[in-house]
């Protein structure tokens, strides 16, 4: 058996080998004059590896996007405490008035009550003009008192409900528009930091108003800074993992979200007759209170690396570069060719440049109408589940428990789905179940009450919330899989304008919600069937999307466009067939045709 000579390698070889870059130096290929491929712009293969991969310190940070979700997940969900609907009672009417009232012992069978008499008001007839001089409201549902009851928005000043839960809605989708473009031009952490500081003033704002119109005011404020705070966390925790580790590092941040859903009620319950305020003042505080905990944040929490070096801010990348090399045994090939780069300027790239593209801006309106149909059709289905003959309290409890349940529930099924099949395969299933959902519920159930009557009160119902509950599953992993998706595929440089696309477009799925209840349900079948048929249209765009399934994130515009969908025929044959169709028309530029509309002439024999 022979034996090699061993050789101490010299300080370059062992520098790129512990850099896992063989072979390639900054001034070209075996110490030859031509150009090296550039180290800096590929952030997953080549940076974070050299800077220790996912190590302990990005899990810190990771840790520190988490706790963050618990909280915004109270923030999100506390529309269904601060502005629930109460169960009232009319102590007083107006003498000689015959409107139509709901007598205790009899509900849902109309009457004339007569003066003096006491009239039960279910709830249902908020958006109608009654006539009663004195109310008497009462919450079942965590709070004693809520913003209806403190102002009586009831009757005439019903639409004052739904003006609040518009408010912060909207408020939310101009944060996620504004606040992403910002995040892209300025950097994520001060997009963080300064909707931290606004959420705290703003929000504990809105517990100290005086009206209905000042609370609706300060919510759209509360909504916009949450949007902001919301999109630059999950940019950031997408852009501090690798790619085996982002798909689970977002998924325990939607459980976070989830169980602060689940939290909410208990939550409500603890403030309920608190003795010297209000107790929706008390809650507002409760949820609001936790975020002063992110205010150190300004100082342990850097601005992203990825993002440093896709815009070439590398002066301020430099010092985040130099204490991490250092702990690998100097491995000088990213320091070398950052110190070269430290005199071009940053370049900020807004998401109006995504127009000038021709794969990626397909790819995130594809997205943005999946998300917005993922959120517009979840409504569909929570209304069709709602039992329309059950008491406003119960069905408060019973329906707000439900949806957590089946939020839980999809997050659970996220995981081995998204791990088997893929981001796109993952979310063409759920689209597919959501489209089977809704149009079962939308045909098979008239159908059965059309041929059976004896039916329609039985199985029509069973079905119907059969359907609504698998529904709103899919339907929701369709919007949380639609986001996650579109941080994946967008590139760095406007990631953050792209993802706040995307959340604007599930605000206003979500805006469909009051509005509709705004108009007393009128057009709620038409509602559905137009998000019916959106399904079926996003099926077919599906399948234009890019697997990025351990792919690493594009940095450039130049990276997202090359990002495209995979071919279904192999390389060697696809080019096999490309060769093929070059020689069957190589002699197409002969054609009299083709020289008559190029203005060619034929050569003549």
């Amino acid at each position: 058996m022979e034996h090699k000579a061993l050789v101490p390698p010299s300080r370059a070889s062992v520098t790129v080998g512990l850099c896992a870059r063989p072979r390639v130096s900054l001034w070209g290929r075996d110490g030859g004059a031509a150009p090296a491929r550039l180290l800096l712009p590929h952030t997953d293969r080549s940076v974070l590896p050299v800077l220790g991969g996912f190590g302990k310190h990005q899990k810190r940070l990771v840790l520190l996007t988490w706790i963050p979700a618990l909280f915004i997940g109270f923030s999100q969900f506390s529309d269904y405490f601060l502005l629930a609907q109460p169960h009232g009672t009319c102590v007083q009417r107006v003498a000689n008035d015959s409107a139509n009232w709901t007598a205790p012992g009899t509900p849902g069978t109309p009457g004339t009550v007569q003066p003096g008499d006491n009239g039960t008001w279910t709830g249902e007839g908020l958006g109608v003009m009654c006539s009663c001089r004195e109310w008497r409201l009462e919450l079942q549902t965590g709070l004693s008192q809520n913003v209806v009851t403190k102002w009586n928005l009831v009757c005439d000043s019903a639409w004052k409900v739904h003006i609040a839960k518009f408010s912060l809605l909207v408020g939310s989708i101009f944060g996620y528009l504004v606040m992403g473009v910002m995040a892209d031009w300025f950097g994520r952490h001060p997009v963080l930091i300064l909707s931290v500081l606004f959420m705290l003033v703003f929000g504990l704002s809105v517990a100290f108003s005086v009206n209905a119109t000042m609370f609706s005011t300060l919510r759209f404020f509360e909504g916009f800074c949450l949007a902001g705070l919301a999109l630059s966390l999950y940019v950031l925790r997408i852009e501090l993992c690798l790619p085996a580790w982002r798909f689970s590092m977002t998924m325990v941040a939607s459980f976070l979200m989830v169980g602060g859903q689940l939290l909410m009620p208990g939550v409500a319950a603890l403030c309920r007759h608190w003795p010297d305020r209000d107790d929706w003042q008390v809650l507002q505080i409760v949820i609001i209170s936790p975020f002063v905990l992110m205010l150190p944040y300004v100082w342990i929490f850097p601005e992203s690396l990825r993002w440093l070096l896709a815009t070439q801010h590398y002066r301020r990348s430099k010092p985040m570069i130099k204490k991490n090399t250092q702990i690998l045994l100097k491995c000088f090939h990213v320091s070398l060719e950052l110190e070269q780069e430290l005199h071009r300027k940053p370049q900020r790239t807004c998401i109006v440049k995504m127009m000038s593209t021709r794969n990626l801006w397909k790819n995130i309106v594809v997205l943005c109408v999946n998300s917005l149909t993922g959120y517009g059709i979840h409504h569909c289905f929570a209304r069709s589940m709602m039992d329309p003959e059950a008491r406003p309290t119960a069905l408060c409890h019973a329906d707000y428990y439900t949806m957590a349940g089946i939020a839980v529930a999809t997050c659970l099924a996220l995981c081995p789905a998204v791990g088997l099949m893929g981001r796109r395969g993952g979310l063409l299933t759920f689209m597919i179940i959501t489209a089977l959902a809704s149009l079962l519920q939308l045909g098979l159930l008239n159908l059965i009450g059309k041929y059976s009557l004896l039916l329609r009160d039985t199985l029509n119902r069973k079905f119907s919330v059969a359907f609504s509950i698998i529904g709103m599953f899919s339907s929701h992993a369709v919007s949380t899989l639609s986001i996650f998706f579109c941080a994946e595929i967008t590139p760095t440089v406007i990631r953050g304008g792209g993802l706040g696309l995307v959340l604007a477009s599930a605000g206003f799925g979500m805006l469909t919600a009051p509005i509709m209840e705004l108009h007393n349900q009128k057009g709620y079948f038409l509602h559905h069937v137009i998000f019916a048929c959106c399904t079926l249209l996003c099926i077919i765009c599906l399948l234009l999307l890019p697997e990025p399934r351990h792919q690493p994130l594009p940095e450039s515009l130049a990276d997202g466009e090359t990002f495209t969908r995979q071919t279904l025929l192999r390389p060697g044959e696809q080019h096999l067939l490309l060769a093929k169709n070059d020689r069957d028309y190589a002699r197409v530029h002969d054609t009299p045709l083709h020289l008559t509309a190029t203005g060619g002439k034929r050569d003549q024999k």
